[in-house]
């Protein structure tokens, strides 16, 4: 077994897959959990009318907890008023978590076209997480201390040495075997992190390759899941749980904690599509009854892709002349629908009721 010093770079981290039995009977019924709240969260997503009206809010969540992780925090008013307004905002948190939602989405569609995940693709993630040129580490140095200031981690250091780790992940990832894909996933992760191949950014891009991975693997049509508010909820014990994979080669934690994650995070998304579904119906009836002349399934769409609206989305959509959906606005807010804030020079439309589901959830 490999000898592990923290303050040593570990360039002698196993090569996946471990040499250990990883189906237990613990991880065994757990998987079994966690793959069935999948399937249900997959049904109720390809059974929507429109399954990709909602992923606008579910990514830009996903963003928010994930750099929330890493200590980079902006609140949701400020995150979707950025995304909706043409003002510019300068806070640099919510800049990250919005190119941590690009960088998603590049990624998605970038498995779409050609479904493999890659070295090439990590790379291309962080670059679109970071805004730059960054690619795998070059210079030693790096090392994961705790908040004492003691070094609990040195990954491993030279580019050949962290391309060769990576270039055994994309076999692992790729291809074609017996293990369960949520195992797989979890073994993923681990190594991902454990390589630390970047500068910077490590923990968003890991974080990213889960969701493309379900996608993948056919787990989930649509990635519509916020596997970051667990890691958010049990911060410590992801840590925790890494590190005792390096120190004592203990992957059944690990791995239940990752299939935790899954069944904990496909039962919240379950209910919270839920919630924003049932909401939506119920806004339907009341603004066909309330307002019918003003009322259109494209418009209730509209203030359901994200909390804010603005007259330019109703004009993009062929609603009518800026005069007309500038009348619709007005009327909605009127009736109480909507609640407006004047932002640069424009006017933003808060749907406040889509808001506080998801603040509540």
């Amino acid at each position: 077994m490999t000898v592990f010093n923290r303050n040593t770079p570990y360039n002698n981290l196993p090569l996946l897959p471990p040499k250990t039995a990883l189906e237990t009977t613990k991880v065994l019924r757990k998987t079994i959990d966690a793959s069935r709240a999948l399937a249900q969260l997959n049904g109720m997503l390809t059974n929507l009318p429109n399954p990709t009206l909602f992923l606008d809010t579910i990514h830009l969540q996903e963003a928010k907890a994930s750099s929330e992780i890493e200590n980079i925090i902006t609140t949701n008013d400020d995150l979707y008023k950025s995304i909706v307004a043409d003002k510019k905002f300068d806070n640099p948190a919510t800049k990250e978590v919005i190119s941590y939602k690009e960088a998603l989405w590049n990624g998605l569609r970038d498995i779409e076209k050609r479904p493999f995940i890659s070295t090439n693709l990590c790379i291309e993630i962080v670059q679109s997480i970071k805004k730059n040129t960054a690619g795998i580490r070059t210079t030693p140095g790096t090392a994961l201390k705790n908040p004492k200031g003691e070094t609990i981690y040195t990954p491993p250091i030279g580019e050949n040495v962290i391309r060769e780790k990576l270039a055994n992940l994309e076999t692992f990832i790729n291809g074609e075997d017996a293990m369960d894909p949520l195992i797989k996933m979890a073994l993923m992760h681990y190594q991902f992190e454990a390589i630390h191949p970047f500068n910077d950014g490590n923990g968003r891009t890991g974080r990213i390759l889960l969701l493309l991975y379900l996608k993948l693997e056919k787990l989930l049509d649509t990635p519509a899941i916020y596997l970051s508010e667990y890691i958010i909820k049990n911060k410590a014990d992801y840590y925790n749980k890494l590190r005792e994979v390096t120190e004592n080669n203990a992957w059944e934690s690990w791995i239940i904690y990752m299939l935790d994650m899954v069944e904990y995070t496909a039962k919240k998304g379950l209910q919270r599509l839920k919630d924003v579904t049932d909401l939506m119906q119920i806004m339907t009836t009341e603004i066909k009854e309330t307002l019918p002349k003003v009322y259109t399934k494209e418009l209730v769409e509209i203030l359901f892709r994200l909390p804010y609206t603005k007259r330019q989305f109703l004009i993009d959509a062929k609603l009518g002349t800026p005069k007309t959906v500038g009348n619709y606005l007005i009327a909605l807010e009127e009736a109480g629908f909507l609640i407006s804030e004047k932002v640069g020079k424009e006017k933003l439309y808060l749907n406040h009721r889509l808001m506080a589901v998801l603040e509540a959830s």
